[in-house]
């Protein structure tokens, strides 16, 4: 067998690239290694401009250069990361000695023994992960659920007053609209997204058993804890003060965990649109070229809501794994969560590829009302319901002596399809006040949906 050129294992990487390619900014190693340089470099510039530890502050021109050295991370020092890490056999190392090469390229050896100074590797970890675990929530996540929720939003305005059969068990229930039971998804995804803006990322930055000896060891005169939170908060994220010598990446769980909610919420919301269009409530527009069976020509499937669940779900199996594997660490340190952490992206990438399925998936489908008008009509038992609590009411207020209106009703409807006729014939014969009576003999299926239209106000 001939050997193919080397090939990405990980769908995410290949097939699907294009979907998920914004996190590789973030949360590939290259962006992992950009962050950690720019938290190395934001460490030199607090050092001198604050004139810690034998530092006097750097001319603006020369932080300047070394952040814009920074900002530009790029293939060259990619690969020259890979030289030197090749050496070190240490990736937080490989990444100090590029830092060095470029004071000494700029003239800076003076300030060279301040890189990565009191620092242990997860100091610079732990804040290179919350800073690109933050931008790759802000940046791709979010805008991608943001837009499935814009999305979901547009359709449940549209179909607002749209009436449709409800089904509790799978069985006809009470009517609703189709636009209340998009509003719901909108809604439950919305308190989520809501409760992911909330989540801290937290970072550490206190020494290798987070006590800040060494610190005080160097300069005792410092408040090291107040230079830490500050140079924690600087870089946009949440100061922790009591860790061991990693962040305990509580935050991480919560978010992971959060995320993971998401997708189940999204999970079922494409369960309910394929089973929704297997029974014609919406029609497939059917996308130019694209082929439904290799087979049958005259199919149209719901392949965007399928993959969305099976992504979903290999989504879920990673976040639920980090999350529990995350928030545990023998004593100071292992490297078990160094291990996991480097799927954050595999987790976030399936769940980023779900939301680009749905958001197609929902944008080539129209409601069928002829379908949803037909099914109601076929329904009328539904109306069961709504006799016999207006019968419970008519004989509260003295307007009827009718006994057990649920049994009546029951034996008249369950397992049973019953049409317009019959009911008519049931409410004429009841004795109830004639307004009651009226107001049944007007009910519909089709207009027996409550305030499910007016609950989309609650979205506003």
């Amino acid at each position: 067998m001939i050997s193919l050129p080397p090939q990405p294992i990980s769908p995410l990487d290949g097939r699907y690239r294009g979907a998920v390619e914004g996190l590789g900014d973030y949360l590939s190693e290259a962006g992992l290694n950009r962050a950690r340089v720019h938290v190395e470099v934001e460490w030199l510039a607090y050092l001198t401009q604050h004139s810690l530890l034998g530092a006097t502050p750097l001319a603006e021109s020369d932080l300047s250069t070394l952040r814009a050295w920074a900002t530009d991370f790029g293939q060259a020092e990619i690969d020259r990361l890979a030289e030197i890490e090749a050496t070190t056999q240490h990736d937080v190392k490989a990444v100090e000695y590029l830092v060095r090469e470029q004071l000494s390229r700029q003239g800076l050896d003076r300030i060279a023994e301040l890189t990565h100074v009191a620092c242990t590797s997860e100091d610079i970890n732990n804040l290179s992960y919350a800073l690109t675990v933050k931008q790759s929530i802000v940046a791709v996540w979010r805008p991608k659920l943001e837009a499935v929720i814009s999305e979901l939003s547009r359709q449940a305005e549209q179909y607002r007053e749209l009436p449709m059969m409800s089904r509790t068990h799978g069985q006809p229930a009470t009517p609703t609209t189709l636009g209340k039971e998009l509003a719901v998804f909108v809604h439950r995804l919305n308190r989520q997204t809501a409760q992911i803006a909330k989540i801290e990322y937290l970072g550490k930055f206190s020494g290798a058993t987070g006590t800040f000896a060494a610190h005080l060891a160097a300069d005792p005169t410092v408040d090291w804890q107040a230079v830490s939170r500050e140079f924690v908060t600087g870089l946009g994220l949440d100061w922790n003060p009591l860790t061991t010598q990693i962040e305990s990446h509580d935050w991480q769980a919560e978010l992971y965990s959060r995320i993971a909610h998401v997708n189940r919420i999204l999970h079922n919301l494409a369960t309910d649109i394929w089973s929704y269009i297997s029974i014609g409530y919406f029609r497939q527009i059917p996308v130019a070229g694209a082929t439904g069976s290799s087979t049958m020509p005259h199919k149209v499937n719901p392949i965007r809501f399928e993959n969305a669940e099976a992504n979903l779900e290999l989504s879920n199996a990673v976040l639920d794994s980090l999350a529990e594997t995350l928030v545990t660490s023998r004593w100071q340190r292992d490297l078990t969560d160094s291990s996991a952490q480097r799927n954050i992206g595999v987790g976030l990438g399936h769940s980023v590829l779900a939301l680009d399925n749905i958001r197609r998936g929902l944008g080539q489908i129209d409601a069928a009302p002829e379908v949803l008008a037909a099914d109601l009509d076929s329904n009328w038992e539904v109306l069961g319901e709504a006799i016999q609590t207006v019968i419970r009411a008519e004989v509260t207020a003295g307007r009827s002596t009718i006994a057990d209106p649920y049994a009546a009703l029951k034996e008249l409807t369950r397992g049973k399809r019953i049409g317009q006729a019959d009911l008519v014939e049931f409410v004429s014969a009841l004795e109830i006040g004639d307004e009651a009576k009226e107001r049944l003999l007007a009910l519909t299926p089709a207009t027996y949906t409550g305030d499910a239209a007016k609950l989309l106000d609650h979205l506003r």
